[in-house]
């Protein structure tokens, strides 16, 4: 892994875990993970009403976390990329760890 970044990519980032650090964008984007679903079936799926999810998936879609496929007049979400998968995967990887004891 490339551990050199610059100011403009640490901002990328920052602003990309901070749309993640909400609980209903983070239930969305975890919904949408292996099946592209409608935006009213994420709705049932994560409990928020259809027009939170819609604002949610619209700043999602900015951010490049998600992307959309139109079939006939209905939209569907889909995590964009295996990436957003294994940084999901890996932090609850590491929540599941047990914890060094303070140890460094």
């Amino acid at each position: 892994m490339n551990t050199a970044i610059d100011d403009q990519q640490l901002s990328a980032v920052a602003d990309m875990f901070h749309l993640l650090g909400d609980p209903t964008r983070l239930k969305i984007v975890y919904s949408c993970l292996d099946e592209m679903r409608s935006a009213g079936d994420i709705a049932l799926h994560t409990g928020a009403s259809a027009s939170l999810v819609s604002h949610h998936l619209r700043l999602l879609k900015a951010a490049r976390l998600v992307r959309s496929e139109r079939r006939g007049r209905q939209v569907f979400y889909v995590a964009a990329d295996h990436h957003i998968r294994h940084v999901l995967g890996d932090m609850v990887d590491h929540l599941n760890e047990p914890q060094a004891n303070g140890k460094v």
